[in-house]
């Protein structure tokens, strides 16, 4: 046939001038399509001729070539595949899908078209015009294996093409791209190692070799192969192999040695320890993929900062489609470095089309449900394994309660915590299997250090009745306890707010009327307490949970602990000022001596110095900063003083 010039459809006209005309941001993303389109020709040749030998000509040598001549400023892809005939030439190229077009130009003609993720360039089926990003002109050549003549298809991206019959040797497919000139911070694909690393960043995994000639100085070498002294170096073109060709998330795990292991979370990460746990799944049936994921021996320094992504890649038949994919892991997972492979999910597919695709909610829950399970096998077999693991990124998982309600009851089982009994961590399941009979509920208390913790005056009558106490120190437990309210059935309480109740029936009883006496002996003091600091706390009252100390602040049961109030300020939030009831201990020393000079003369001015000082005090023990230190110091000076006789 005569070479023919025909009208892109008007949606290509448009994509190709957007594509030639943006300022788009990942223009090496030509090569991935190009790349992946050759690997599809090879996958297609090597099906059929499973039953058709003859389409492999006496040629089974599969790869995919990348040409460079600099003077022409030209870089070809070539491949051995199966080829396409004329008319496919045609509707491959010169058409494209009608489904979501107008979404993807809409994309692009947006102000941020500038920022569009890679994926998005490969959607419906618009990759091969990817090219006229970085080339003036493309020519393709074609010829399918069971054909004598071959298709030639040319075009500048102007809107149209030329389409003719031409000579081809072998079986395939070459793209050949006439480069424009490289302008000031542009990528230079002409240079070997810009195509060297768009390779090994997208295609490093694709099963064919991706082979490229790669000249070199070398010094000539005797009959033994040591250099010639004096001898000038010479050029030499070598064929190499660019990418690895090793996608070891496709290998049964017997196949696959530690060492590559290794050597694969090196790449993935770029972190040279070796990783804590590896994962390795070969998922069949209903739900089909390969995946590989490593628990790194240690955090990132990124871990906490708001713009730390997930560690998760996606490939799609072993072409990398999308980095930090946050469809495949939940944020509190974000530690989780590794690479997901489907062949179901299309290669051409967007961040946005997968937040609402089931097959990759299927994945994702499967992945979550891998990982939680490894972590409570690690955790059952291997303490000292899960101590280092916890150490690390036990923070981060106690999100999951907060944000996972599905797989809750599971995180549950994982989290650990200091408590009263002994340095040692502990899980809730061991803390309520070592609980008294008498003992109801989970005690806590959190704060910002075990050591205040442990001597915190709340925790006084819990320790005299033998109970444990879990010490949360890790910032985000405050947040974590809004969805942790309950263990086992066992409701989980704060020893700093509200009521503790300790005692059983009958020491309810006896308590009750010791308290009525104390309460008809103490009332005037406690009233007198409650006006006298009425800016600063909201009740005056008994304490039950003191034996030692003189005082302590407990907040009523649904307002915001002290160390919330912390952190939240801490953050720098605004933070409503909530009053907190003052309890103090009728037994103590130091509340005798008050009651006993209020009963003398209630306008003692040394009862106001003591009741400024008993709340200072209660502030000091919970870890908050005090009103006036500098007040404080002096009362506690002039009180030493006129203790030591002067």
């Amino acid at each position: 046939m005569t070479k023919e010039t025909r009208q892109f459809q008007t949606e290509i006209q448009k994509l190709l001038y957007l594509m030639i005309n943006s300022l788009y941001s990942h223009k090496e993303i030509f090569l991935r399509e190009l790349i992946s389109n050759a690997s599809d020709a090879l996958d297609t040749l090597r099906f059929k001729a499973q039953t058709d030998q003859s389409l492999l000509e006496d040629n089974n040598d599969f790869k995919i070539r990348i040409d460079v001549d600099p003077e022409a400023r030209t870089v070809s892809v070539s491949d051995n595949g199966i080829g396409m005939t004329r008319d496919e030439v045609v509707e491959h190229i010169g058409t494209i899908a009608k489904s979501g077009t107008s979404k993807l130009l809409e994309a692009m003609t947006s102000k941020d078209s500038k920022e569009l993720a890679p994926e998005l360039i490969g959607q419906f089926g618009v990759g091969f015009y990817s090219c006229f990003m970085v080339a003036e002109r493309v020519v393709l050549t074609t010829r399918t294996a069971d054909a004598k003549g071959a298709t030639r298809w040319e075009s500048a991206g102007d809107g149209s093409y030329t389409i003719e019959d031409c000579d081809r040797a072998e079986r395939g497919t070459t793209v050949t791209l006439y480069l424009r000139k490289v302008e000031d911070g542009d990528q230079d694909f002409l240079k070997e190692w810009e195509i060297r690393s768009t390779v090994k960043k997208y295609s490093d995994f694709v099963t064919y070799p991706i082979c490229m000639d790669i000249e070199r100085e070398e010094v000539p070498t005797d009959k033994d192969g040591k250099p010639i002294e004096g001898a000038e170096p010479v050029k030499k073109v070598t064929e190499e192999i660019l990418n690895s060709m090793k996608p070891v998330w496709n290998k049964r795990k017997s196949e696959v040695t530690e060492d590559e292991y290794k050597e694969f979370y090196r790449h993935l990460s770029h972190d040279w320890t070796d990783p804590l746990e590896t994962i390795h799944i070969n998922a069949e049936g209903k739900t089909e993929y390969n995946a590989l994921m490593y628990i790194p021996s240690q955090a990132g320094m990124d871990l906490f900062m708001p713009e730390k992504k997930s560690g998760m890649q996606l490939y799609v038949k072993r072409i990398f489609i999308m980095d930090n994919c946050e469809e495949l892991m939940p944020t509190y997972l974000r530690f989780i470095k590794g690479v997901v492979d489907s062949a179901d999910l299309s290669l051409n597919v967007s961040r946005e089309i997968l937040q609402h695709d089931r097959l990759m909610a299927m994945i994702r829950k499967n992945l979550v449900k891998k990982v939680l399970g490894n972590l409570k096998e690690m955790l059952e077999k291997d303490r000292e394994k899960y101590l280092k693991f916890w150490q690390a990124f036990g923070p981060v998982l106690k999100e999951g309660i907060h944000y996972d309600f599905e797989n809750q009851d599971v995180l549950k089982e994982l989290l650990l915590f200091s408590s009263t009994r002994d340095a040692d961590l502990t899980t809730l399941k061991e803390y309520c299997s070592r609980m008294p009979e008498d003992q109801k509920e989970i005690y806590y208390i959190t704060g910002s250090s075990r050591e205040m913790l442990a001597n915190s005056p709340h925790l006084e009558a819990l320790k005299n009745k033998g109970y444990e106490v879990l010490l949360m120190t890790d910032p985000v437990d405050e947040w974590m306890l809004q969805g942790l309210t309950a263990y086992d059935e066992k409701p989980l309480k704060s020893v700093a707010k509200g009521d503790v109740s300790l005692l059983n029936e009958d020491e309810k009883k006896e308590a009750e009327e010791k308290l009525k006496v104390d309460e008809e002996q103490y009332a005037s003091l406690l009233t007198f307490l409650k006006n006298t600091l009425k800016e600063k706390i909201k009740d005056a009252k008994l304490s039950s949970r003191l034996t030692d100390s003189a005082v302590c602040l407990v907040a009523d049961e649904h307002d915001m602990s002290a160390s919330m109030e912390r952190l939240l300020r801490a953050a720098g939030q605004e933070v409503p000022e909530t009053k907190r009831i003052l309890e103090v201990n009728p037994q103590h020393e130091l509340v005798k001596v008050m009651y006993e000079l209020y009963k003398e003369n209630p306008s003692d001015p040394r009862l106001f110095e003591y009741s400024d000082l008993l709340l200072d005090q209660a502030l000091l023990t919970e870890g908050s900063p005090i009103a006036d230190p500098t007040k404080f110091s002096k009362l506690v000076t002039k009180l030493m003083v006129k203790a030591a006789g002067k």
